[in-house]
């Protein structure tokens, strides 16, 4: 080997595999795999440890690839010296170069077309692999052997091996770097003979590691964990765990990719299961029953939890899974409303587990029902001699089920009929043995449908065997099903382990029995007693079955939370996942007010009018058990561009031991729920050019189908001298014209438009179109336009400015003010001048404030003027003077009461207590009884005095009057008294005459001893 000649180059180029596809030479792929795959060759096949092959086996798995041949004698060789030509062959088969012909690029003897060698050697000469011995005379040699040291540095350069620095071994200097890599790299022992030939089973031992990482390939994978682990066989026989950041999709081919032996794998992967992951249709063929089908099988007892499933205004019967677990069918009640014929429907799925519990099913499907089908006989069956089922195809109206209805081989038949909802009816005739044809007529579906008259064939026997239980489970510790063989015509009684706990109602449902308990069920075994089964053949029997109870466990959660302003109150309305408790000696009720706490975006409760000092709604919330929904009242102060928090606690479901909700924190926008509009117009002129500006009420969307930066959504229209409406006309020409000069508030240039120069601005409405806030949500509550009549550019005085406090006074503007000059500001029949100021509501209400006192308690005499207009809002635009019409201040402001006394009789059983009005006070008798305005007084004495009979009269002379009577003499004792204010608020019940409510009061005071 001469130092000048390179045995292979460096530069490897891209190749093309034997497959017409392109293969690079992984040279950082087999490196790692030959470290570790290498050695065996050399050693004594000491590599791999169990899985060590011997040089032999090696040679026939490569044999079997083409890659070597072997002698004609069919031995290996493996001791011979191992020749160039043997090695580009080798190189060749390895890397899939393709094998080139026509081409002789050496001239050594005996090189030509027909030397079975020339095919590999052009192959890694154009690769540039391998090169001649001598490249001036273009020899080759391929007879010549090669070296351990040319096989070192020939491997080294192929896999990219980093050449060290450092070296400690015998090769010549030339080979130095490279054999050191090969050593480093287990491929060569450092004691190797360098100069010695390689052999070939040295050649042998590095082409089957070569093939071996080059062959590396997924044999297998498997799923675990619910498509979060996926698990590799390799083919080598090791095996790699991969850990998804996101489970996989069920049944859906996913790409995964991870290393192994610094290969990178792409590999599809499907994590195939039979358990649901979601709903794939709701349908409904008939409208009081609805299907609802997940893709894969689901856990029973969640699944056939009717609680689990809402349809607004539907309450349903049952819920029950098909055999084969992937099909709820949703019966709705006989006394609810049926579901509306072709009519889009919601149908909200709550807390449905799959079958392995590895998912919860909470998901919300849009339907419409569909019932064009008439009502069949599904079945029809003899229950002996003596009575017949007809089952129809669907729920059919109870109604429409009458002894006419049924004709029995072809005669009228003198028959009771009782009706089993949702589609039996069990006729009771006498029947001889034998075939019979029954034609059925008149029986109509819940969306009107009649059957078509058919007969149908069945077959009567004599019946002597009396029902037999078939199964029993168990609901909640409160009701029992219990099935039969046959169709139960009647149950006597019965009771649930001792005769005492009998069942309060029996419910038969063709051959279940149905049992409720007004007393609990044991939580272990029960056996329950069913006394005088009978049959609709009068056999009968008294039957016992043993039943351990499925308890509920699972919690409601809140599945949905919208919030809305109506009729100036604000709303919350929450939906949950299960029925409620709501009974009203419960503080766990969904009604309870506690059990609903407000508060402002720093996590302060809100105590505005509608809400305690608790936070707590005044109004008791209303629970609508059909949608499992409850709708708290939050009072119609709220401020409209605040964020605020409502938290849901302590609420239980209707289990027997009741599930509690975990706290759950509903965020409210006052701003969202506000119905969007438009809150200003206004215009004007600046450099010739006129302006209108369009204020709203919420952030405006500036992209998509309701931007509001398109033109031709903005028209005006005017009303001339005549009295004739003019235009409509497009304010701006074109989307240029118009900018936003705030998040709610857009300013539009006149430029160019088509507006006439006579238009009479002064008059002017302005409408907007097909226009959205930044939520998806069309502006005035769905309707697409708004409209508004511009003003000039000035900021008005909106609404009543009253007096809340005796230092106090509330103006509200139309716009939102960014400077205040108290100066603006005269407030005739105080006793002072304003002395500062506040901004509340978004700027738009300004709080004057006033020395103590002030302002007089019946403030009706006050007026506003506004003299001066330096206050002004964001755009510039100035308020409103008033001139020479004061505005008048009504009176905002609460009546307070002080304590005048509080006495008892000699007895010390009678109390009565007296305060005194700073003002005249006056009760609502016309809307509010006495026991109302009695119950917004509490009157205390102490632990162990019973208080009652609190009477409360609201007199003349502006004071209250409370008596009560106490069970004890109260000598001594400290008598409280607690006025409900919140209450009182929300009610006006007791007021100042003017609307002002009484707000709340607690006096005490220690009475004498006898």
């Amino acid at each position: 080997m001469r130092n000048t000649s390179d045995p292979i180059k460096k530069e490897n180029s891209n190749v093309m595999n034997a497959q017409g596809g392109e293969k690079k030479v992984m040279k950082k792929i087999l490196s790692v795999a030959l470290s570790t795959a290498m050695a065996f060759s050399m050693f004594a096949s000491v590599a791999f440890g169990d899985t060590a092959v011997s040089p032999q086996q090696q040679f026939d798995a490569l044999k079997a690839k083409g890659i070597f041949n072997g002698y004609p004698d069919g031995t290996a060789g493996l001791d011979k010296d191992m020749t160039r030509a043997e090695f580009a062959k080798v190189i060749t088969k390895l890397l899939g170069l393709k094998e080139i012909t026509g081409t002789l690029s050496y001239t050594d003897k005996n090189y030509t077309a027909k030397n079975w060698a020339v095919p590999y050697i052009e192959a890694v000469t154009a690769a540039g692999i391998m090169e001649g011995k001598n490249v001036e005379k273009k020899i080759f040699d391929f007879n010549g052997k090669v070296t351990v040291a040319e096989m070192a540095t020939i491997l080294t350069r192929a896999l990219d091996l980093e050449i060290p620095t450092e070296t400690n071994n015998s090769a010549a200097a030339w080979a130095k770097g490279y054999a050191q890599a090969a050593i480093n790299a287990g491929l060569i022992d450092a004691n190797a003979n360098f100069a010695g030939n390689a052999s070939r089973e040295l050649l042998v031992g590095a082409a089957f590691a070569i093939d071996q990482a080059q062959s590396l390939k997924v044999s297998s994978y498997t799923v675990t964990e619910a498509g979060k682990v996926v698990e590799f066989k390799i083919s080598d026989g090791e095996t790699v765990k991969v850990t998804l950041d996101k489970a996989l999709e069920a049944n859906k081919e996913t790409e995964v990719k991870f290393t192994y032996k610094d290969k990178e794998f792409t590999e599809k992967v499907t994590y195939v299961t039979t358990v649901a992951q979601a709903v794939s249709s709701v349908s409904a063929t008939n409208l009081k029953e609805i299907t609802v089908k997940f893709d894969g099988t689901v856990d029973q007892i969640s699944a056939e939890s009717k609680n689990n499933y809402v349809v607004s205004g539907v309450t349903f019967k049952s819920a029950t899974l098909s055999d084969d677990k992937t099909t709820v069918t949703l019966l709705v009640e006989q006394n609810s409303s049926a579901l509306t014929n072709q009519r889009a429907t919601s149908l909200q799925i709550n807390n449905v587990k799959n079958a392995d519990a590895t998912k919860t099913i909470t998901q919300k499907v849009e339907f419409t029902p569909l019932d064009v089908a008439v009502p069949e006989v599904k079945e029809v069956q003899a229950l002996g001699t003596k009575a017949f089922k007809v089952v129809f195809s669907e729920p059919v109206k109870a109604e429409s089920v009458i002894s006419s209805s049924f004709r029995v081989d072809n005669n009228v038949i003198a028959a009771s009929v009782k009706y089993v909802y949702p589609n039996t009816a069990i006729v009771t005739t006498d029947l001889t043995a034998g075939e019979h044809t029954l034609r059925v007529s008149g029986v109509q579906d819940y969306s009107g449908l009649t059957i078509v008259p058919v007969e149908s064939k069945f077959t009567a026997a004599v019946d002597t065997a009396a029902p037999k239980v078939v199964s029993v489970k168990s609901n909640d510790l409160k009701e029992v099903t219990v099935e039969f063989d046959e169709t139960v015509k009647s149950v006597a009684s019965a009771y649930a382990n001792a005769t005492g706990n009998n069942a309060q109602s029996i419910e038969i449902n063709d051959n279940k029995v149905t049992l409720k308990f007004n007393n609990p069920l044991n939580v272990s075994e029960n056996t329950v007693y069913l006394t005088a089964v009978s049959d609709y053949s009068n056999n009968s029997a008294s039957v016992d079955a043993k039943v351990t109870p499925t308890l509920d466990t699972v919690r409601p959660t809140v599945v949905a939370t919208e919030f809305k302003v109506e009729s100036g109150n604000y709303f919350a309305e929450i939906t949950f996942s299960k029925s409620l408790q709501n009974d009203p000696n419960r503080s766990d009720r969904a009604t309870n007010p506690e059990n609903y706490v407000l508060k402002d975006a720093d996590g302060k409760v809100v105590t505005l009018t509608g809400l305690t000092s608790k936070g707590n709604p005044v109004i008791a919330p209303t629970y609508m058990p059909n949608d499992k929904k409850v709708r708290v009242n939050l009072g119609s102060s709220l401020k409209e561009d605040a964020t605020y928090t409502l938290t849901v606690s302590g609420i239980a479901d209707t289990a027997y031991i009741g599930n509690v909700l975990l706290p759950y924190t509903a965020t409210l926008n006052a701003n969202t729920a506000q119905n969007g509009k438009v809150t200003r117009v206004w215009s004007s002129v600046t450099e010739g050019t006129r302006y209108v500006y369009v204020q709203f009420n919420k952030t405006l969307a500036t992209t998509g189908e309701g931007n509001a930066l398109e033109a031709a959504k903005y028209t005006v229209t005017s009303v001339d001298a005549n009295g004739i409406v003019t235009g409509p006309y497009q304010i701006a020409k074109e989307n240029n014209d118009i900018n936003l000069i705030s998040t709610n508030t857009v300013r539009i240039a006149t430029t160019g438009s088509s507006i006439p120069s006579t238009f009479d601005w002064s008059k002017a409405v302005v409408t907007a179109s097909y226009i959205k806030d930044a939520e998806g949500n069309y502006f005035n509550n769905g309707s697409y336009n708004v409209g508004d009549k511009v003003s000039d550019s000035k900021v008005a005085v909106t609404g009543d400015v009253y007096a809340n406090s005796h230092n106090e006074i509330k103006v509200k503007f139309d716009a939102a003010l960014s400077s205040v000059n108290l100066g603006d500001f005269v407030v005739n029949g105080v006793q002072s001048q304003p002395t500062s100021y506040t901004l509340a509501d978004n700027n738009k209400t300004l709080l004057l404030k006033f020395a103590d006192n002030a302002v007089p308690v019946n403030a009706a005499n006050v007026t506003l003027e506004i003299v001066s207009t330096l206050t002004q809002d964001a755009f510039g635009n100035k308020i409103t003077a008033t001139g020479n019409t004061p505005i008048v201040v009504k009176d905002g402001i609460a009546p307070t009461v002080s304590l005048t006394n509080i006495v008892a009789n000699p007895a010390g059983t009678a109390i009565t207590i007296t305060v005194k009005g700073s003002e005249s006070l006056v009760a609502d008798i016309a809307n509010y009884n006495a026991a109302y305005i009695n119950g917004l007084f509490t009157v205390d004495a102490g632990t162990g005095v019973k208080i009652s009979n609190v009477v409360a009269t609201v007199n003349a002379d502006a004071t209250i009057t409370i008596t009560a009577t106490a069970d004890t003499n109260v000598a001594g004792k400290v008598v409280n008294v607690k006025f409900d204010g919140d209450k009182n608020k929300a009610a006006e019940a007791i007021t100042d005459g003017r609307g002002n409510a009484l707000g709340e009061f607690t006096f005490g005071k220690q009475l004498p001893t006898n």
